[in-house]
């Protein structure tokens, strides 16, 4: 287990989300706003945004994983409530009020990091992150889970994309991920009619890895596939995770292998995982990873 005694540095503060350290190398985190269903106000994506530039920094850990607390929802996407109130603001200074123009946040406040959704949705990053999904995804919520690198799924999740039923695209990243993962056919039904998947279809339509066996199990079991990524070679495991995502990312087959190479192959030769490894191997020894410095 990490605690922060184990840090080379602290993570930013997070009043949105409670952090757990459940393994060695993993870190949990759980949004924490249950009385709004997990929405997310503007905020909550820039403290999301600094919270996993942290993780990609902090050499003590490997592996993140995401879920939501209070048990019905993972993520129900955007704030409205704030958005209503930012509505009622906006038409108020429309209107003269003097006193709405200094209550209205500065405006660069008000739009998502360049990272996206909760700073995942769009997240270029370094280290893996997981979704436990534990509840209702919808909107933004999806796009976190879109944005990430696997998906557990408990029995009782819904994952959705309504934006469109209210008069908006879901533009934090999602659709153009969902058709990669879904296809185009399924993507677009999702997208445009309103469909709503179960974690079983999100499975069978290969959006998530698998469903956990109750919902109790989805975060440990998404631990526990935590735990087996962070047991590996943290550099092994930053340079497959972008060649994958440039994979994912980039048209040319080929040339999303030269960039990996470029970007990290030389990196990966000249650090001390690649030895340990392969002496472990060599004496039928378990390798004692030391922090990456890729």
């Amino acid at each position: 287990m990490a605690s922060s005694n184990d840090f080379a540095t602290q993570p930013p503060a997070t009043p949105t989300y409670i952090l757990s350290y459940p393994a060695p190398y993993v870190i949990l985190i759980t949004i924490n706003r249950p009385k709004a269903m997990n929405s997310l106000s503007y905020a909550s994506h820039w403290e999301a945004d600094a919270l996993l530039q942290w993780f990609d920094a902090e050499p003590s850990l490997r592996v993140a994983v995401i879920t939501g607390g209070g048990g019905k929802a993972f993520c129900a996407g955007q704030d409205l409530i704030e958005q209503r109130d930012l509505a009622n603001l906006r038409e108020r200074i429309a209107k003269g009020d003097a006193q709405a123009k200094k209550d209205l946040p500065d405006r660069r406040t008000l739009v998502h990091p360049p990272s996206g959704f909760m700073g995942v949705s769009r997240r270029a990053g370094k280290k893996p992150v997981i979704a436990a999904v534990n509840g209702w995804a919808m909107g933004g919520g999806f796009e976190i889970c879109l944005g990430c690198d696997m998906i557990i799924a408990s029995p009782n999740a819904t994952f959705g994309l309504p934006e469109a039923m209210r008069g908006l695209y879901a533009g934090a990243g999602g659709l153009s991920r969902l058709v990669r993962l879904a296809g185009m056919t399924v993507a677009s039904e999702i997208a445009m009619s309103g469909r709503f998947l179960s974690g079983q279809e999100a499975a069978q339509y290969q959006i998530a890895n698998r469903v956990s066996k109750t919902h109790e199990s989805c975060v440990p079991e998404a631990v526990e596939l935590a735990s087996k990524i962070a047991s590996l070679s943290p550099d092994a495991i930053i340079v497959t995770r972008h060649g994958l995502r440039q994979s994912w990312e980039t048209a040319s087959v080929e040339r999303a292998s030269q960039e990996t190479e470029l970007r990290y192959g030389a990196g990966l030769r000249d650090g001390e995982n690649i030895g340990i490894g392969l002496r472990a191997f060599a004496e039928k020894k378990e390798p004692k990873w030391v922090p990456s410095k890729l």
